[in-house]
């Protein structure tokens, strides 16, 4: 299950850059009425995020001190970047057992405080976290006049997997 979730979130994040990397430059930058201020923006955070949990996976120092950079990404890097973590993460749970999946992994959230997941539940969050923020991107994309592409895990299985 854990490894279809990040196939099913490589996928939704394939559909939403698409969209996004097709409208002028201008409009992914907008600053717009949204907590994340922009399209960019709120993909970004996306990304550190799963970078964070990458390193709470991995018990290595992830660098990041808040749940987004200052600086935003040009939109190709970040896209890269996003291809090159879904498929790492992909991989990741590719490999891992049943027994693997249900350790706990104890973290510090950026802001200081304790927390502790089970390698599956990060999964689950991962996507649930992606899903959660792909609908604001979709509601900015509605604002410059394009209908995203549906994401959702039921036109996934249908689809895809």
């Amino acid at each position: 299950m854990t490894a279809m979730l990040m196939r099913y979130k490589a996928w939704a994040d394939e559909r939403v850059f698409e969209a996004v990397r097709g409208l002028p430059e201008e409009e992914i930058y907008k600053h717009r009425k949204t907590h994340f201020k922009s399209i960019a923006h709120t993909l970004n955070h996306v990304y550190v995020i799963d970078r964070i949990f990458q390193g709470h996976l991995t018990g290595q120092a992830h660098g990041f001190t808040a749940r987004n950079t200052k600086e935003t990404p040009r939109i190709e890097d970040l896209w890269a970047q996003v291809q090159e973590l879904d498929a790492w993460y992909i991989d990741y749970f590719d490999q891992l057992s049943a027994e693997a999946l249900a350790k706990t992994v104890h973290f510090k959230f950026v802001d200081g405080g304790e927390g502790a997941m089970t390698r599956s539940e990060i999964a689950v969050h991962l996507a649930n976290h992606a899903t959660y923020h792909r609908g604001f991107v979709g509601d900015m994309l509605n604002q410059c006049g394009v209908t995203p592409k549906a994401t959702d895990l039921p036109v996934y299985l249908r689809d895809v997997h």
